[in-house]
């Protein structure tokens, strides 16, 4: 049963304050009504769309908390940061990560997006990665969306970091590194 415009925009609200990652698709799934209601909708209430929203609660979680490096130079969108624990970012590929013959990205690209991730989890002044030990599984493409997640697993014996990152299409992984990262704090 569909809710009165009101109603809806208030419940809307509040779901998007508890759940700034949701989608304008789950939402008029949730709701009932088209995606083109739930935009005009957000329009209405002055609510920015996801990638905006996924923006500023970075940005505000990065000012809080981040040492290692400005957001601005972390390759892709960090969606979530628990720091010396785990991360993850986004990274839409388009038309300046590919090669023009082929449409498949440079592998340049994944390598920045999972290092700049492993650099930003570790919490400390400096953090510079040591080593690093990766894997590209299979090619991606123009249009696809690469997810980077990383996890923070403790020391090596020489004092580094070990940071894993996993870098998926969909489910499918495409990128896995291992990065032993050096911090101010081993001296």
């Amino acid at each position: 049963m569909k809710k009165k415009k009101q109603e809806r925009q208030e419940q809307l609200t509040q779901l998007i304050e508890d759940t700034p990652f949701i989608t304008d698709e789950a939402l008029a799934e949730q709701f009932g009504v088209s995606i083109q209601t739930i935009r005009l909708d957000r329009l209405e209430l002055s609510i920015p769309e996801l990638r905006e929203r996924i923006k500023h609660v970075a940005q505000q979680q990065w000012d809080e908390t981040v040492k290692a490096l400005p957001l601005d130079e972390v390759i892709g969108e960090v969606v979530h940061l628990d720091l010396d624990q785990s991360a993850i970012s986004l990274l839409d590929i388009g038309a300046e990560h590919v090669f023009s013959r082929n449409q498949i990205a440079r592998g340049h690209h994944l390598f920045a997006q999972a290092n700049s991730l492993a650099v930003a989890v570790i919490d400390d002044d400096l953090a510079l990665t040591a080593q690093s030990d990766i894997r590209f599984t299979r090619p991606v493409k123009l249009h696809e969306r690469v997810i980077a997640k990383a996890y923070v697993r403790g020391e090596n014996e020489k004092g580094h970091t070990i940071v894993d990152v996993t870098s998926y299409v969909d489910q499918e992984m495409v990128f896995q590194g291992q990065f032993h990262m050096y911090r101010s704090t081993d001296e």
